[in-house]
């Protein structure tokens, strides 16, 4: 089928690309945007669904307790080895226990309890909304009278907004005692020094800074894993299980790019 010109000279004007390409980027924006409202206005709209908020919060955030652990300990443990041979050199190891935890609760905690849930379950749930998608049941859904942004969407955003907050907590404790084995137990700092740095130094704002961005990347995390499935048949690089594989992967990669934009963002803020 042949080319109009003015096609043609649309594909090969940068200028063109470029408006495309931000035409695009805004539409997705607020497509996302009116999709957390509408999914957040159906998480108070009786009756509530408690029943599948509890099933979500066990999904995302009871079986990630592990996981969180695991890196929690090992972040704490590497920054307390990283920290204590930079702060040796200028005579301020006993500053380890400070530093350690300043890290973690301020911007360790959140961002990586954010990536990891992401991994393990954010691209769980994209792909099991994809499926449900292309397999035709949200339709049925719809056809029975059951809104599927009510029945699907609104349990998994609460149940984020809860597991989120919580799984932070979890990392930043087990991270704050990592970075202890690492500098107490393996490299000799007085444990009494350790403690006292962290209570003369962590403040009430910087617990509260690090649970705000762990609700921020909550909501944003969930919302994009949530849009990316339940639009899987509206993506034109394929349809089916290649779709699924594509709103998968792209859930994966725009939450994580979200969370460190935030990150940034709510840093400014907050400081």
């Amino acid at each position: 089928m042949p080319t109009s010109p003015a096609a043609t000279s649309a594909v090969r004007n940068p200028l063109a690309l470029l408006g495309r390409a931000a035409i695009r980027a805004v539409s997705e924006l607020g497509g996302v945007t009116v999709f957390t409202l509408l999914g957040l206005r159906h998480i108070f709209s009786l009756p509530l669904q408690i029943s599948k908020i509890v099933q979500q919060t066990y999904f995302i955030g009871v079986k990630s307790i592990f996981v969180i652990a695991l890196i929690g300990l090992f972040t704490g443990m590497v920054l307390g080895l990283q920290g204590y041979y930079t702060l040796v050199k200028f005579g301020s190891e006993g500053l380890l226990g400070a530093a350690v935890a300043l890290s973690i609760i301020r911007e360790l905690g959140p961002v990586l309890t954010a990536i990891m849930i992401t991994g393990r379950a954010g691209s769980s749930m994209a792909a099991e909304i994809g499926i449900m998608r292309i397999s035709e049941q949200i339709d049925a859904l719809a056809t029975m009278d059951i809104d599927p942004m009510r029945y699907l969407i609104a349990p998994r955003l609460a149940a984020a907004i809860i597991s989120f907050p919580l799984l932070t907590a979890i990392f930043d404790v087990i991270g704050i005692m990592g970075g202890y084995l690492t500098g107490v137990i393996m490299l000799g700092i007085n444990p009494g020094v350790y403690f006292q740095r962290i209570d003369a130094s962590v403040v009430l704002a910087d617990v509260t800074g690090g649970f705000v961005k762990s609700l921020v990347f909550a909501l944003l995390v969930a919302a994009v894993c949530c849009y990316q499935g339940y639009f899987t048949h509206l993506r034109p690089g394929g349809f089916g299980a290649k779709g699924v594989s594509l709103a998968t992967t792209s859930a994966v990669v725009v939450s994580c790019v979200s969370v460190l934009v935030a990150d940034y963002v709510l840093t400014s803020l907050l400081l």
